[in-house]
């Protein structure tokens, strides 16, 4: 039974709220220092991306550069970013996506 004639609570509303805007805040937070790691050619080609999906590093393996075939390590490079922005939807989703759900769906923005 609702307490007030039927109306909710406001301030329980509010504490709720508050609640899951400091868990998103710290959600977020945790996101921004995280950072993943995708592969290509069985890791001849590393690329760490944060939590954001912002490109952080990129390495490359000496065996990879062939100056007759630079296409080749172009699209080492894209499939390894390519695979570091799919961990990271996969962070996203881990971190934000109990909260998106608690707020009554996806949040703008977010790839849920």
């Amino acid at each position: 039974m609702i307490p007030g004639g039927g109306q909710p609570d406001m301030q329980q509303l509010l504490q709720q709220a508050q609640k899951m805007q400091q868990d998103l805040a710290t959600a977020q937070q945790e996101l921004a220092e995280s950072s993943v790691e995708g592969t290509a050619g069985g890791g001849l080609v590393k690329a760490t991306v944060n939590g954001s999906g912002e490109l952080q590093g990129l390495v490359i393996d000496p065996k990879a550069v062939d100056p007759e075939d630079t296409e080749t390590l172009a699209d080492l490079v894209v499939a390894a970013v390519r695979d570091a922005n799919e961990a990271v939807q996969e962070l996203q989703q881990s971190k934000l996506g109990p909260l998106a759900q608690g707020m009554g769906g996806g949040m703008p923005g977010l790839p849920f």
